[in-house]
């Protein structure tokens, strides 16, 4: 059976629904990408339209079909040392630096919070996971917390698992840490367990108030921000800045800037990489 097309009125009232329960802006001429993403849930719901779908996502009180709508439109494009800029960044620049300030705390063992918001499949956490390993700095010396969010329940489930197939790991990971830091099943690789235990992962809406996530010394926000409007931009950018601790890093994509969103921050650049801090 042919799959139905979506008509301008569906376009724009479906928008505006994912738009409400994601943040996620759809602009006209995205009716390609909202078809791609959304048609095997037409399948799936037994839907005549996409004026169906809607309406049984609205009456599931279970919210199953809209989980499954903000799986289908969360665009969860990632990969392992993503533009590997602000990897060297983290490995060579702001870990040692805060490594040495926490150090001279006097704390037993000193502690790093990093967050890496809208973290999709988990690609991005480990990687940073794997970075500290690398450099020595080991649970038993150092309080080390990485938090990863997303809006979707299949990437948090991805990255919680910590299993990637043969074309995920292929992406930026090289032979040697492929090797190193995962164990083959079947015709996937699972990530072993003292990289995953260095990781927690929870799902989190942006849009909604940041709720009991105390103090972060590094936050990623990366290629995230093109897909909300600039309002909501604002908005997330200035609570990120309430749970970034003073001395904290913000690291945002390589084509992203804050200079229309928000003016807490002042950028510095450090190799190839910039990075964001609080404004004296």
């Amino acid at each position: 059976m042919q799959k139905p097309k979506v008509t301008p009125d569906e376009f724009k009232i479906f928008s505006k629904y994912i738009l409400d329960i994601s943040g996620i802006a759809l602009d006209v001429g995205k009716e390609y990408l909202l078809e791609t993403r959304l048609n095997p849930l037409i399948t799936k719901y037994s839907c005549s339209s996409y004026t169906e779908l809607l309406q049984k996502a609205k009456t599931d009180f279970k919210k199953e079909i809209e989980n499954d709508i903000i799986d289908g439109i969360s665009t969860n494009e990632t990969y392992f040392f993503r533009d590997k800029a602000p990897f060297e960044l983290l490995q060579h620049k702001v870990f040692p630096d805060l490594i040495d300030k926490r150090s001279k705390k006097g704390t037993l063992k000193p502690t790093i919070r990093l967050w890496s918001a809208a973290n999709s499949t988990g690609q991005e956490i480990y990687s940073i996971a794997m970075i500290l390993h690398e450099m020595g700095v080991s649970s038993d010396k150092y309080n080390i917390k990485l938090f990863g969010t997303d809006i979707s329940d299949a990437a948090i489930a991805q990255a919680s698992y910590g299993m990637y197939n043969k074309f995920e790991v292929a992406r930026g990971l090289d032979p040697r840490r492929l090797t190193k830091f995962f164990d083959p099943v079947d015709d996937r690789y699972k990530i072993k367990d003292e990289i995953r235990a260095m990781a927690q992962f929870k799902k989190m809406n942006l849009m909604k108030p940041f709720i009991g996530l105390g103090k972060f010394d590094i936050i990623l926000c990366r290629n995230v921000m093109i897909y909300f409007t600039n309002e909501d931009r604002r908005k997330i950018y200035h609570n990120i800045a309430k749970v970034l601790e003073p001395d904290g890093y913000l690291l945002i994509g390589s084509t992203e800037s804050l200079i229309n969103d928000i003016d807490l921050f002042t950028s510095k650049k450090y190799l190839n990489s910039v990075f964001y801090q609080f404004k004296d």
